[in-house]
Order: C-alpha cells, then structure tokens, then sequence
C-alpha cells in the first residue's frame, strides 16, 4: 500500500487551533504537540512513491513529531530533502496531517548524505547513492576520515562556500565497499537511518534472561501438540498452533512467545525495542527488534525447549465464526518446527495436519462470507550464491499453507481486540480505513478504462473482491490487482479500535508476532494486565502508536530500498538481453515496466521510444506517435531490452524491443459516457456496449 496518511474530511475547527510556537529570530519554534496553520517545516524523506515526508522544525516535544505529507506546489523551486519550508497545514486527523507548499526557504542547515567516496588530490568527493539527490560534495584531506577508494561512506555538509559549484562535506562514518556483495541492506540501512547497534544494557538484560519454569501463574501446555509452521529459511519462531474437533466445529489454540516477561517497560531492552518499533526483513539479512537471544533464543518456540507463551484457546462453530475463546499464559513445548511444504504434502504428522486443515477450511469460508479483500499479487524471491552474489529471481510459491497460518493468526488478533475492548483496557489496534473519494475516482477512471465497473458511493471489500473475480482470465489481471491494491488506504496503528477495512473487521489488533512487532508486545502486555486483574495505565499509547507506525514506513522502505538495489544488481549482468514485461505505470518522462519473470521494474525514458515524436496521454495512460500513431498503453504486454543498471542509484533502464497489442488491448475510454448502474460489472467488448460478468478464478486469500 502506498505510504500516504489515513484520509479523514477535517474538522470545522481543524487549522484553525491557536499557534503555540514562538518565533526566535529567524527561527520557528514549535513547543507544543498542536500545529498552527502556517509553519515551517524540514523535508524529512520521500517515499518510493514520490512522496515528501516533513516535520516540524525544531520540534521541542517529548512525543513522536505528527506525519506530515507534503503537496509539491509545482510552481517555483522544487523542495528536496532536507529543505526548510513554509507551509499550509491541512489537519487530516489526529497526528496525521498534509502540507501545502508556500515556498521554499533559503537554508544552510546541516543535510546528512550517504555515498561512494572518490579520493582527489585535495581530499575527494562523495557521490550520494541516492537517485534523488543529484548533487555531489567535496571532502577536504582533513574531513576524509580515512575513506579509500570505493567505499560507501556517511557524510554531513558543512557551512561555508560553495567550491566549483559543490558544496563540503566531512565523513562521519565508514560502511564499507561499495561493491561487495551484500552492500545493498548496508546502503539502504545507512540511508533510512536504521538503528542496528544494542545497546550495552540491553544486550545484558537479553544475556542475563532466565530459563523458563513452571510456576503456579501458569497452565502447563506441555502434553499439548503445539507445532510451529514457517518458511525453510526462517530463524525465529513467534507463534505455535493445535486444532482439533469439538462437537460441529473446532477448539484451536495459538500460542504466542511471552515476549512481555523478558521485556519489561522502561527497561534497555523495551527502550531498544521502541526505538526500532519492528524488525527490519532484508532479503540477506535481518536487523531484529531485539538481541539475538531472545529473538533466536528464549522467545524462539523451537522445539523440544521449554518456552513462555501466552496461549488463546478459540473455539468456532463448522462456518467458522468464533463462539468463544479464552487466555492463559503458559509454558509450552513445540512438538516439531514444520515448513510450508510439509503441510502441504502431510508427509509428517498427518492427523495433526489434517485437523488443522479441517479448521482452516472452516475458518476460510468465514473469511470468504465476511468479504476480506482477496487480492493475488505474485511475490518474489532473491536468491543468493555462496558468495554472496544475487543468483536468481523467482516468484515464491503461493501454498494453501500459508493461508492456513494466516487465518489462525488472524483468529487470534481478533479475539485479542475484543478481549481488550471487553475488558475496557488500554491497547494498540491495527486500523485500515476505507479508500479515499479521490483514490477511488482514480481507480474508476482505470477499471472503466479496462471495461471494468466499480460502483459509485461508499464500497467494501466485497465491491472490489467483485472486480478482482471479474478479471481473473484478464491478461491485464496483474495491472489491475495492482491498482485495486493502489487504491488502498496505508494501514496504521492507533490507540482507538477504528476496524479493518480491507479484512472486514469491525476490531482487530496485532497479538501474533511480539518478537517483531512492538504493537504486539503492547497487547499482550494488557492481556496479562487483565488476566493478573492489575488496573495498569498506559499512558502515551496515541503517540506510541504514531510512532511505531512511522518505524513500519522506515521499514518497509528500507526492505524495498534494498531488494530494488539487488534486483540491478542481478539486472547489470543482464545489459542487452531482451524480457517479456507490462506497462504498469507512466508520467509525462516515461514508461515503468514490470518484467513478469522476475517482478523487476525499469524505465523507459521518452527518449527510448524511438525515432517518432510521442507525446503523453494522460487521459487515456498511453504514449502516442505523432506519426506512426503507434501507442505504449498502460496494461500492454511489452519485449524490452535492458540498456543500464546502476547498482549505486538503484537505477533500471529498458529499451522497447517490441510490443503486443492483441495479447493486451490498450485502456480505452469507450464508455466513460455512462452513467452508472451502482454495480460493480465488466463490459464486453461488443460496439453496443452490452454488459456481462465474469465469475471464474480460484480464490486466493491474502492476509
């Protein structure tokens, strides 16, 4: 999902609260949690959409700074990261907020680079690793920190006088070669200023971490034959599950490492974790929320080990709806570490297996009355050599197992929201608002465009599902998951229970992965408030909610940062050979094509078009020549040829090889005149116009 802030129409009062903040000289400052209308802001990031992130100016408060989205202007200087800028605040909700840009200040403020150091004779030059920034900066022989030839350094620029028309900057820290192997999770770690060093308290807390034991707070779930389910290559083991018959339906249980035991509030480790709010999940390696014996250790449900959990019992009827559930906190023993595929060939444990496919099939079909949002989007997989090289690219396979695991997961957090709302007790609840009117617009004028339907007013999961179905033996199906997924709002978390729209829930929080996720180790810390009958305020909950979800987006930049770093990487030994990919994206500079193989992306820039004059076509997404009349349409099937791949700016460029319009038809506009029925519907490609559905496609759930 795109990382944009929930959208919500303002209050009448929004903007229009009091200014709090003093002006010091030149300076704004910002002393209070509340924004005044017009400020000043830094531009703090930018998404892989494109989109500017800021935060106030000097913000003097205790409590994360508010997410602010920033609307470019388009008229006079560009803002880049680490701008100052005058702004107009648009209050979307509670720390949420969207910025107009007034104009872009003068500054000399400090920006922070990171790049590949040059030596020269006066010193050497950085050249910044980031596509968006352009601009290159002089070291001098003083600041150069040691850097050799070829190494990714951190930098900050220093206040003075531009030489040669570049600006100094003084190396603060080393990262290594550039061109090693696995360099791409280091940059992106550098880049989205990832913490990844514990510190020492921290790390003695986890050393000094005691082994579980039986005590008289606790229900032995020892004889019960709790197994974990992850990928082949998974390290740590956060959730264990059981099924078996009960009367017409099922007793599951799903039980969860006791993270909250070994992390206690205010302590090293809980400050640690906060701070990183999740772990980080590179395609060669992992920067965990916690010290590796605890997230690989003790709160590992390996098996054969004593372990803490905190376990929910759920009993569901033969539809799958949940007729009641109960927590304890337990100690467990995993009776066996199973993968996927296990599961899915029950080649191991085969009655154990088979009921907990029974209960899956139950679970499924309430997942599928209910109307979660069912999109199918391939994912995949990179694969490395022993040296560290990127060997390969493949989708990973989609198994009904995973699917399994998803609606027990999914069965446990919500009986966790709703055993906090019951009991009236402070927690984190994982919220997904409905798509935007505007997003919405968007995605009609697309799906109208492919001879799709998607009624107007308010709509559910289900209108979408409606769609998806449709398009199932679509050859532009992939484009359209794509834009239907698009057209989602970023979920986040909150202190408030405001449901899941994509899910159909009306309360859901995260309960299932404490070793990962701060948000769970805050929701199983007032489950154990409640079952030990402690009154236990939490306060601050709103602003930890903001910012672990502000730590998710740094996340999953970073994640995409990097495997975008790796996949040119594999692409540079790739230059002049010719792939079969599709038009999934253009603006007025070109063309994006994803390759259907791999999933990679590249550009291709308007100069590649060839010799004809193309001109953008924003109405119907397609480039036209002037003279062939020959057209580049979003959704169209397309061979390309790969020109460059910069592995430094993570940079992909395609040239067309050639393009098929019969085995993908162009968008089209042809009855953009309509008026509509108020049904989600596909067109037939009949002059007439006449209308039919499409209902064929396997169903794939998605968590």
């Amino acid at each position: 999902m795109k990382n944009s802030p929930p959208s919500k129409k303002p209050t009448k009062k929004a903007g229009k609260k009091k200014s709090s903040g003093k002006h010091s000289g030149k300076k704004f400052v910002i002393n209070s949690d509340k924004l005044p209308e017009i400020c000043v802001l830094v531009v703090s990031s930018e998404t892989a959409d494109g989109e500017l992130l800021a935060t106030p100016l000097d913000w003097k408060s205790h409590k994360a700074p508010p997410h602010i989205s920033v609307l470019e202007s388009g008229r006079g200087k560009a803002a880049a990261i680490g701008d100052r800028i005058l702004v107009k605040l648009r209050n979307l909700r509670p720390g949420f907020y969207q910025a107009s840009i007034i104009r872009v200040l003068e500054t000399e403020q400090i920006r922070h680079v990171t790049g590949v150091f040059i030596p020269t004779i006066e010193g050497g030059i950085i050249e910044p690793i980031s596509r968006k920034n352009k601009e290159s900066f002089m070291v001098s022989a003083v600041d150069t920190g040691g850097a050799l030839q070829g190494e990714l350094v951190n930098g900050e620029t220093i206040r003075g006088i531009p030489s040669l028309g570049m600006s100094y900057a003084k190396i603060t820290e080393r990262l290594g070669r550039i061109d090693s192997p696995r360099a791409a999770s280091l940059i992106a770690s550098a880049i989205h200023s990832l913490p990844s060093v514990f510190s020492q308290a921290a790390i003695a807390e986890s050393e000094t971490a005691p082994l579980p034991v039986l005590t008289s707070d606790r229900t032995d779930l020892r004889t019960i034959p709790l197994v974990t389910i992850d990928g082949e290559d998974a390290r740590d083991f956060d959730d264990a599950v059981f099924a078996e018959p009960d009367g017409d339906g099922f007793h599951i249980i799903v039980a969860i490492a006791e993270v909250a035991f070994y992390v206690q509030e205010g302590s090293a480790l809980d400050r640690a974790a906060f701070e990183r709010g999740n772990s980080v999940y590179f395609p060669d390696r992992v920067i965990p929320m916690l010290p590796e014996r605890l997230s690989n250790g003790l709160c590992s449900l390996v098996p054969n080990e004593d372990r803490y959990c905190l376990a929910v019992h759920i009993w569901i009827d033969s539809a799958g709806a949940i007729k009641k559930y109960k927590f304890v906190r337990g100690i467990m023993r995993s009776m066996a570490r199973l993968t996927y595929e296990q599961v899915e060939n029950e080649n191991v444990q085969p009655q154990l297996i088979k009921n907990l496919n029974a209960a899956y099939t139950a679970l499924a079909s309430e997942r599928d009355n209910r109307g979660a949002l069912d999109l199918d989007l391939p994912e995949f997989k990179i694969y490395f050599d022993a040296s560290g090289n990127v060997s390969n690219i493949a989708p990973k396979a989609r198994l009904e197992s995973h699917r399994l695991i998803e609606c027990f997961m999914i069965a446990a957090n919500v009986a966790a929201a709703d055993f906090l709302l019951k009991n009236k007790a402070p927690g984190i609840y994982r919220v997904h608002e409905a798509p935007s009117e505007e997003k919405l617009e968007d995605l009609r004028s697309l799906l109208l465009m492919s001879d799709y339907r998607l009624q107007k007013g308010a709509v559910t999961a289900k209108h979408f599902n409606r769609v998806l179905k449709a398009s199932h033996d679509d050859p532009r199906r992939p484009m359209i998951h794509t834009a239907v997924l698009r057209a989602q709002m970023q979920a986040f978390y909150s202190a408030e229970n405001l449901g899941h729209f994509g899910l159909g829930l009306q309360k859901y929080c995260h309960f299932t992965s404490p070793i990962r996720r701060y948000s769970d180790l805050i929701v199983h810390r007032s489950i154990i408030n409640i079952l030990n009958k402690h009154k236990q305020a939490m306060p601050g909950l709103a602003d930890t909610a903001l910012h672990i979800s502000e730590t998710e987006r740094r996340a999953m930049l970073a994640e995409r940062d990097a495997a975008d770093r790796y996949k040119v990487s594999f692409m540079s030994r790739k230059i002049g050979e010719v792939f079969e990919g599709v038009i999934a994206g253009l603006n007025e500079y070109g063309l994006f094509v994803n390759l259907i193989a791999t999933g990679i992306t590249g550009f291709i820039p308007v100069r590649n078009l060839g010799r004809d004059f193309f001109t953008y076509d924003k109405k119907h997404s397609c480039f036209r020549g002037r003279s062939s009349g020959t057209s580049f349409a979003l959704g169209t099937t397309i061979m390309i040829r790969v020109q460059e791949a910069n592995a430094m700016t993570a940079s992909l460029i395609f040239v067309p090889e050639s393009a098929s319009s019969e085995t993908m038809p162009p968008l089209r506009h042809k009855y953009s005149h309509k008026k509509s029925t108020g049904k989600d519907e596909k067109y037939s490609k009949k002059d007439k116009g006449s209308r039919s559905k499409k209902h064929a496609g396997k169903k794939h759930r998605k968590r």
